[in-house]
């Protein structure tokens, strides 16, 4: 990798935990780490963020080299992670830290952004429309170590909360073989 262009990409998409593997695999994704992103308080901790009275979502701070990965590539594979039409929040995990949000960080991202979610509205691939807001970036807080690379740190716990939470059924039952075409393009 070059490293010349190093750039930042916030997304939220209910539990942090399933949000780090998709990214984590994909070539020009240096770093992913968990946290907290939009409330009324600086440093939040966990406990203060699931209470889901900061007003912050739990968020991935995704720092990649945007001369092997695109921003567009990373919005294709967000999308692929979430269900874009709950305002509620994710799957089993309800309440405001859980929502769905595109932080961007520059005119360019908002645009791509902007770009992608009405494309993605105009297929009818949902039952519903694509509600996702796109939000310029707000501070970014890490979450606490043991939050951070969970899916590698606890893969039973993972994968037990990830196949409870019914994530997996819903990215199947939209996107079918269409979900694994952004991992095997190179």
């Amino acid at each position: 990798m070059s490293g010349n262009e190093i750039r930042y990409a916030y997304f939220a998409g209910g539990c942090f935990w399933c949000m780090v593997s998709p990214f984590d695999i994909l070539e020009g994704i240096l770093e992913v780490r968990s946290g907290y992103m939009g409330g009324s308080i600086d440093n939040p901790t966990y406990e203060q963020v699931k209470s889901q009275a900061t007003g912050h979502y739990e968020v991935v701070e995704i720092k990649y080299d945007a001369s092997v990965i695109s921003y567009d590539k990373l919005l294709d594979a967000y999308w692929r992670q979430v269900d874009p039409t709950d305002a509620e929040g994710q799957f089993q995990d309800r309440g405001p830290s859980y929502r769905t949000a595109i932080f961007y960080c520059s005119e360019e991202q908002k645009r791509a952004a902007e770009e992608s979610k009405a494309a993605l509205d105009a297929s009818r691939r949902f039952d519903g429309p694509v509600i996702t807001p796109i939000i310029g970036a707000m501070p970014f807080y890490a979450a606490e170590d043991y939050h951070q690379d969970f899916y590698k740190k606890s893969p039973v716990e993972y994968k037990l909360d990830r196949t409870k939470s019914g994530r997996d059924e819903f990215i199947k039952k939209y996107w079918g073989e269409d979900y694994y075409t952004i991992y095997d393009e190179e």
